[in-house]
Order: structure tokens, then sequence, then C-alpha cells
């Protein structure tokens, strides 16, 4: 044992045996707070005394903490269990949605465009009313199944509902569709509850289904077509209802590459649409409508869209609610014999040609078949109101004119006997229009010519039995009206009384007037505008003769427009023809002694053709000081002298 240690017990002893003494009294200091220590004992004091500061303040801090824990968690508790009591016992008083039951008693099938009646049946299991109720109903206006596209609403006031109730409406709803196509009414319950503005929505959705429809329609066509052949819709209506309907129109969506050709009846509107007008129970309507398929490819789908309804009293050739609708997809295949036929060159969708110029028809055939044709033959009848049938010609063809036919065959053609695969080739021929108008004045209306190909032949099959193939084709050549435009500048005649010397003279002015005049034979010429310059050395006067007509003049320009619009067919013919006057001035230089300057530059008429569908242009050259078409004017009397 150390000798501290001995110390140390030595000092306990003594401490116990005063402690166990009865003679020991306890003797009180009192110790100056400022008494000098040792400073090792000081020193070791303090940062004992620290260390039980920093521990007593720490437990002190995290007892304060987990003080305001638990008093933040009581009070939490109690909210919790005031607002689990309130709903315990006040609960009853809140309206859910879920206790809002909607029930619809009615048929499930409904013949379209006939009324259906519906009862509508709400019950509130809810403790609370629910205020300013209002039942709106929705439902596909016409036959589409789309609620977005065309809606019909109708909304009902119901007022309060109270606790526990059970609220009965009577609906009546129209649908229209296909047959056997569903259509969804929806049901939606709007309401409020007291001590809230909010609008809460309660729905449910109801299905029907179409039994038959008001209007039906039934399409007779090809569900394969091949290109640039005709293809032919036979489309008929029947009303179905019980009562008759009014103002009924059809429409028919053509794909993209339908060519329309013609319609038995015509349409009311455009190409497409039809006005069958009122229609009693069991009537019938038919529709024929002709076209062909261009610009389109091997595999191709093609939709024809066919639409029934009433007439829109916003737009009459618009349906406003839909009966019916259907669809007809055909398609496109590559015929196992082609047959393209080119006017002039040109492969196009309408073909448009003037009078005074020949055509020249191509009919390119191919065999797309990968086995041999035999025994082909081409045809091309050729008939119209502009056939002049006496200039038609056929290269190694026969022209049969009782039949207005053209034939190609193994008569005239040695390959056409046996046609390998893949082979091809081309037969020509010519034609040219007949005059518009005769020495009578006789206009020929429309004029055209119809040309319909046809390719025929046969393929073998295993050896002996015989397939026989066709395909066909037929285009429409419009001819293009013949307008025509006179230019005349005179002196001594016109409208208008001119001055000056004749020839003209040097410093001195003379005036001229300039006459424009318009014929057309046909076709009705639209959007026409005749339009001419001036040289620098020729004022405008001013004067227009007959002042109706539009004519204006651009001093910046020195341009001339005459504004004339449509020229009839027939003007210039068989009636009257449009002209117009106006009056130039000219004062010659000495520059221009002993020539026969411009009067006016060339002078050009364009405008539309609105049969032949084609833009038509006259140009005429310009006119100078020689009036070749004044009688009176004198020889040398355009020259300029000093």
């Amino acid at each position: 044992m150390s000798l501290n240690d001995r110390e140390k017990l030595n000092r306990l002893e003594e401490l116990k045996n005063k402690l166990w003494s009865r003679s020991y009294k306890t003797k009180i200091e009192h110790r100056d707070n400022f008494s000098r220590l040792d400073e090792k004992n000081v020193q070791d004091s303090w940062i004992k005394e620290e260390n039980q500061f920093d521990s007593k303040e720490k437990f002190f801090m995290q007892t304060s903490m987990f003080k305001k824990f638990f008093v933040f968690s009581v009070i939490f508790f109690i909210l919790a269990l005031s607002y689990a009591a309130y709903v315990f016992f006040a609960g009853g008083n809140t309206v859910s949605k879920e206790n809002i039951d909607i029930s619809v008693l009615g048929n499930a099938f409904v013949a379209g465009g006939e009324e259906l009646s519906l009862v509508i049946s709400i019950t509130n299991k809810n403790s609370s009313p629910l205020d300013l109720v209002d039942l709106v109903v929705e439902y596909p206006k016409g036959s589409s199944s789309d609620l977005s596209e065309s809606t019909e609403r109708q909304r009902v006031s119901l007022g309060t509902i109270p606790a526990g109730a059970i609220h009965n409406e009577n609906i009546k709803v129209v649908l229209f569709g296909e047959q056997g196509g569903v259509r969804v009414i929806k049901i939606s319950l709007e309401y409020r509850v007291e001590g809230s503005n909010a609008i809460f929505v309660k729905e449910k959705l109801y299905q029907v289904n179409i039994n038959s429809t008001p209007i039906n329609l039934l399409v007779n066509a090809p569900f394969e077509v091949s290109p640039n052949q005709d293809i032919k819709l036979d489309v008929k209506t029947l009303l179905n209802a019980t009562k008759s309907t009014s103002k009924v129109l059809l429409r028919l969506d053509y794909p993209i590459g339908f060519q329309f050709i013609s319609a038995k009846p015509a349409p009311s509107f455009g190409d497409n649409v039809w006005d069958l007008g009122d229609l009693s129970p069991g009537a019938e309507r038919s529709i024929s409508i002709l076209g062909k398929m261009v610009d389109v490819f091997d595999g191709e789908e093609k939709t024809f869209r066919i639409w029934s309804g009433s007439q829109s009293n916003g737009d009459k050739s618009a349906i406003g609610l839909v009966f019916n609708s259907m669809e007809h997809t055909v398609m496109v295949k590559k015929s196992l014999i082609e047959a393209t036929l080119f006017i002039n060159g040109v492969y196009q969708r309408e073909y448009a040609s003037y009078s005074r110029t020949p055509i020249q028809g191509e009919i390119r055939w191919l065999n797309n078949l990968e086995t041999k044709i035999s025994d082909l033959e081409i045809h091309a009848k050729i008939f119209g109101n502009a056939v002049d049938r006496k200039t038609i010609t056929a290269a190694q063809g026969f022209y049969d004119s009782s039949r207005d036919l053209i034939v190609w065959d193994k008569n005239s053609q040695n390959r056409f006997l046996e046609v390998n695969p893949g082979d091809s080739g081309s037969v020509t021929f010519s034609i040219s229009p007949l005059s518009l108008y005769s020495t009578t004045g006789a206009i020929l209306s429309s004029p055209s010519i119809n040309i319909e190909i046809s390719i025929d032949g046969k393929q073998s099959l295993q050896g002996y039995a015989l397939k026989e193939l066709n395909s066909k084709y037929s285009t429409s050549i419009k001819i293009v009206s013949d307008v025509g435009l006179a230019t005349k500048a005179l002196y001594y005649s016109g409208p208008f009384s001119n001055k000056g010397p004749v020839p003209p003279k040097v410093g001195e002015e003379s005036t001229f007037t300039i006459i424009w005049t318009l014929s057309n034979t046909t076709n009705n010429i639209s959007k026409s505008i005749v339009s001419s310059t001036l040289p620098p050395w020729i004022r405008f006067v001013g004067s227009v003769s007959p002042m109706t007509q539009d004519l204006t003049y651009n001093p910046s320009t020195k341009e001339i427009i005459w504004n004339v619009g449509t020229i009839p067919k027939g003007t210039g013919i068989s009636q009257a023809g449009l002209e117009v006057a106006f009056q130039v001035a000219f004062t010659p230089s000495l520059s221009q002694v002993g020539t026969s300057p411009i009067v006016i530059n060339d002078a050009i008429l364009t405008g539309y053709d609105d049969f032949a569908k084609v833009d038509v242009r006259v140009n005429k050259t310009s006119l100078t000081t020689r009036l070749a078409n004044d009688s009176v004017f004198p020889v040398n009397g355009d020259r300029v002298v000093e």
C-alpha cells in the first residue's frame, strides 16, 4: 500500500471516530469567499463545479423541451378527441353524395327519332336536405355518339329534396343513330348544402340501344376499284319513322382522289348535297352518282361517308340535325390489264381544248399479270356534241361510224393475238372539234367530247380454262369558248370628235379614239379584264363611252384597265357585243418625223371559262397612227411631219 493510500485511510478512520464520539462537537467556520486557495486545488475545484453546472443545465434544458412536447401532445390529443366527439355526435348532419341514389326507369331500346320517356328517381339518404337542386340531362343531338360534338341538354329545377325523401322526374328525349348503335345519356344532379355556396354534382350514365333509324341508308357500290376506273354508287333512303319529316338533306363526302362526273338526279348544292324535300312514312329516294378514282395507288383504301338529316336553319346546304350516317370503303387495286388515255401528250384529271386545235389521243396499255393474255382488244367510243365525226382517224385501227367506235384487235395488231407478262404498248387516234357557232348564228352549248375506253382479253388458267379480263376508263374533253378582242384606233369616226392635224405635226396635239370590242361563243367567261398601257408621248384625255363601263386610268403607270366582269356566251354573235371607247392625245416630237408612232401598246384580255374550268387569255398587238380601220383616213396620214 502506498503512502497516499495509507494517509487517506487514516483520515477516514479519524473522521469515523469523530462521528461516533459522544464528546465531538461540530465546529462551524465561516470562510471568506475571497480566501486564497491553492492554485492547483482551485483549478481542480472550478473544473469540477463547471462540469457539474453543465450537466445540470443540459438536464434542465432537456426537461424543458420534454415538457413542451408533452404539453403540445396533450393539447393535440384533446383537440382530436373533441373533433372525434363532434363527428360522432353531430356527423349525422353532413351531406355525402354517396348517400344520393339516381335510378332510371325506362326502355333500354328505342327507334331512332322516336320519343323516349324516362323516369329519373332521386333518393336523398342523407340526414340533411339538398338545396337548390337542378337535374341536368345530356344526350347526343345527332347520330354521333360523342357528347363533346353536338349535345342536347335539358335542365329541370327540383328545388329542395328533404332528408330521406325520394323525388321522381319524367324526362322525354329523342335519340338518333345507326341501327344497333348505343347512345349514352348523362344524368347530373347539381345541389347545394346548408351553410355553403359550393355546387356539388352527382352523375350517372344511362345507355340506350338504337333498334332502328328514322331514315335507312342503303348503298350499292363495288368494294374494289382500279385506278382511273369509273365507279358508280347507288344510294337509297327510306323514311322509317311513323311521322312525316320535312326538309331532309342527303350529303356525300367523297374521298381524296374521287372525281365527280355526274349524278341522277343532279345535286341541289355543289356536287354532293341533295335536297330530298318532305318525306312521308315509307317514302324512298334513290340517287346514282358516277365518278372515277384518279391519282390513287394500289392498296389504298378510300371511304365514302353518307349523311342524312334535317336542313339547317342558317345554311340551306348544311345538315342541322343528323338522322343517320354510314360509310362505304373501297380498295384500290391495280388493274390486271391497264389502259391509260393521254390527250395531246398529257395525262390529267380533266381536259380542256380549243376548238381550232386538233386532238391527238394515245392509249397506253400494260399487262400486269404474270401470265399471257390472248385476244387482246382495245375499244374507244367517241361521242359528244363537239365531235366532228368526219375527222376521226385511227392508226392501225378501224373506226366504225355506225357505233362511233374505234377498234384495235388481233386483226389490226398482230401482237394482240398473244401478249406476254409485262408487255406494254400504245395505240393512237386523232379528232377535231366542230366549229362552236355556225354562219346562221347557232351556238354550240357546253361543247364537249367524251371518250370511253375499254380493254379486254383472255387469261389462260392451268392450260385449259379461260378467264375474261376487262378494264374501263372514261374522260371528257371540254372545249374552251372562243373569246374575241378587237382593237382599233379612229380619227374621223367613233363617239368622240377628234381634233388636230392629220398627219400628226411636230408641236401640235392630235387626238384619237381607241375602241375595244369583245365577243364570245359558247361558254360564259367570268372575271374578265382588258388592260393596256400608253407610251410616254401619249396623253389620256379622260373621255369614256359609254360612261357605264368600268374603265380606269393610272397616271403613274399609264395603265388603262377595263373591268368587264362576265362576258355572256353569244356576246357579239347572237346578242350585242361589249364595247368601250376612250380618247387619247398625241403631240409629236422632232425625233418622230417620218415615223408612225405607237398610240397604245398591246391589249390583253384575261378571264375564266366557267364550263371548261380554265383561264383564257387573248393578246392584241399595239395600235399606231396608221388608222387602218378608219375608212376615210388619207394615205400617208400616219407619218409625222414638221
